[in-house]
């Protein structure tokens, strides 16, 4: 039976805090998420896979409505996959790799985000948020360790104890139909959106630049021969002098972004008598068609100053906001809570120490910047501040035609990439020469393997736990490698083993060791490796130290690095 994840909504059910027969003393949940978007679904299940309890509560009791993100980039589609839902999302979203960017009517130039063969996922799907979160919420609804609350608004918080101790805890004042109950929790992760009532409760702010620029969206339900790929005018002869962008969904939506001006009315701009002239003069006058969904957005480029205030993290757009254009809302959203979940469970088993939970803050921090920073030029170069900018615009624009140095400045929205965290204190730097990407605070890119003569992909075997990737040569693992892995088994902290190898024959086997072969040599191109490489990634598939050769010691004290052991150089 096909779900309408539009319309979808959930029955409020009173909880154990709530019911009288209920005795003894107040349960302390380890983890607490507010907000039911696709930034807390991710948390709470990232959290949940590792074995951690999670009370998700929201002060809703339906999905989001309209299409609003709709661009999920591979690595949300990575993280998604690591979570059990990134096949589904793929399957029903709408891949593309290719964008192409017009002045008038005239292209001007095209790119192709994914130009070589390899990789998993595509660059990017196009996916209506309701259908991300739906899928997203029957994964949380899979698993026993998650419990969710509708129906249920954060009206009160108060933080107790030292932030860190082990005694140190959250209470919530939480508003349902049947009144008020206390919820408490060791830490909560605040994922409740740009208005977030946790971050007013607290007397906190984000600061940054509002725009002044309106901006219609329209989903429009279509039959249409447009190619699957992200298109963007600048200053079309069916809207002069502004821009629109036009993007595929499923379903036969389409997605269309009108640019308007400051001076625009909101309200008037939604009316049906206003939107469909603006979406015929661009389909033309004999296309048929139906409005399903109708916004008028400004935005901001802004953030918290910091994302961690005691034992209340705030992930997403309660932290940061950007704007639209470059998909980095909601990707850098989820990608907070692939940094987060995995600290959290570290924290709360007992491995590390709570100053792990401040390079969360301080990684993300730094990843908002950079979204920020390449969010504010996009929309400089797109809303020109004066009449010189425009004229420089267009001057990129006109001759971008022909020179590819001026492709590198015309900027209709840098796509979002995630952040390389190459600063991180978890960061072992590198002793040994290597070139490529996959430095550390790098996440991992993909490559074709084989796992037991079958096809498989590098990714699917890295992540959720610290692994240890070691590349081995055509004449395998030699005794001294040998004895290293044997060591690494031996360690405080568990690390999952990963053997690549070049050969035909794969190496003797290895006591819980994976091993995967680089059947085209991708993987050991793509990480620079020679045989006896040794990579040490993070459970949140991010580099976090590399050695040609590998030492045991070397690794222990990596390993104590990024879990902010006490003793480690």
């Amino acid at each position: 039976m096909s779900i309408n994840y539009q319309t979808l909504s959930f029955e409020y059910q009173p909880c154990r805090e709530q019911d009288a027969r209920h005795g003894g003393e107040q349960t302390v949940y380890p983890v607490i998420v507010v907000g039911a978007g696709p930034v807390g679904l991710a948390t709470a299940i990232d959290i949940a896979q590792q074995g951690v309890p999670v009370v998700l509560v929201d002060d809703d009791c339906s999905l989001s409505t309209g299409s609003r993100a709709i661009c999920f980039s591979k690595r949300s589609l990575d993280i998604f996959d690591r979570l059990g839902c990134g096949q589904r999302m793929v399957d029903k979203g709408i891949s593309w790799n290719v964008g192409k960017v017009f002045l008038k009517d005239e292209l001007v130039y095209s790119f192709n985000l994914q130009p070589e063969a390899g990789h998993h996922r595509p660059a990017f799907i196009n996916l209506q948020q309701y259908y991300v979160e739906g899928f997203l919420l029957e994964r949380a609804q899979q698993m026993p360790n998650i419990e969710i609350r509708w129906k249920s608004k954060v009206v009160g918080i108060e933080q107790c104890g030292t932030p860190g101790a082990r005694d140190a805890s959250v209470t919530l004042t939480v508003e349902t139909p049947d009144g008020q109950y206390a919820l408490r929790g060791r830490y909560v992760v605040a994922a409740d959106g740009s208005r977030s009532p946790i971050r007013n409760l607290m007397g906190l702010d984000s600061k940054g630049v509002t725009f002044k620029d309106r901006f219609l969206i329209a989903d429009v339900k279509m039959e249409a021969d447009f190619p699957t790929e992200r298109w963007f005018w600048f200053d079309p002869p069916f809207h002069p002098n502004q821009s629109v962008l036009l993007h595929r969904q499923p379903d036969n939506v389409w997605r269309i972004d009108f640019q308007l001006g400051w001076d625009a009315d909101p309200v008037l701009e939604k009316t049906p008598e206003r939107v469909i002239p603006r979406v015929r003069a661009l389909l033309g006058p004999d296309a048929k068609f139906e409005l399903e969904w109708v916004s008028v957005y400004t935005f901001s480029c802004l953030r918290m100053e910091r994302f961690r205030h005691g034992n209340v993290l705030f992930a997403g757009d309660s932290a940061h906001g950007v704007s639209p254009f470059g998909a980095r809302g909601a990707n850098s959203g989820v990608q907070d809570a692939e940094n987060l979940a995995w600290k959290l469970a570290m924290v709360l088993e007992g491995n590390a120490s709570d100053a792990l939970l401040d390079t969360y803050a301080s990684e993300r921090e730094f990843a908002a910047d950079e979204n920020i920073r390449n969010s504010t030029r996009s929309t400089d170069f797109i809303t020109p501040k004066s009449p010189v900018s425009r004229v420089f615009r267009d001057a990129v624009l006109k001759l971008a035609r022909h020179h590819p140095f001026a492709r590198q400045l015309t900027n209709s929205g840098r796509l979002s990439v995630p952040a390389v965290l190459s600063d991180s204190p978890l960061n072992t730097p590198d002793s040994d020469s290597f070139e490529g990407l996959m430095v550390p605070g790098a996440s991992c890119v993909d490559a074709p393997v084989q796992a037991a003569g079958e096809s498989a992909w590098l990714l699917q075997h890295l992540g959720q736990q610290f692994t240890g990737v070691l590349f081995s040569g055509d004449e395998g693992i030699d005794a001294a490698a040998e004895t290293a892995l044997k060591a690494l088994r031996t360690s405080t902290i568990p690390l999952k083993l990963v053997v690549i190898a070049r050969s035909e024959t794969p190496p003797a086997a290895i006591a819980d060791a994976k091993i995967l072969r680089d059947t085209e040599g991708l993987a050991s191109a793509r990480y620079d490796a020679r045989p006896g490489t040794f990579y040490l990634i993070r459970p949140d598939q991010h580099v976090c130290a590399r050695w040609r050769q590998l030492e045991p010691l070397a690794v222990e004290h990596a390993l104590k690095r990024a879990l902010c052991v006490q003793g480690t150089a």
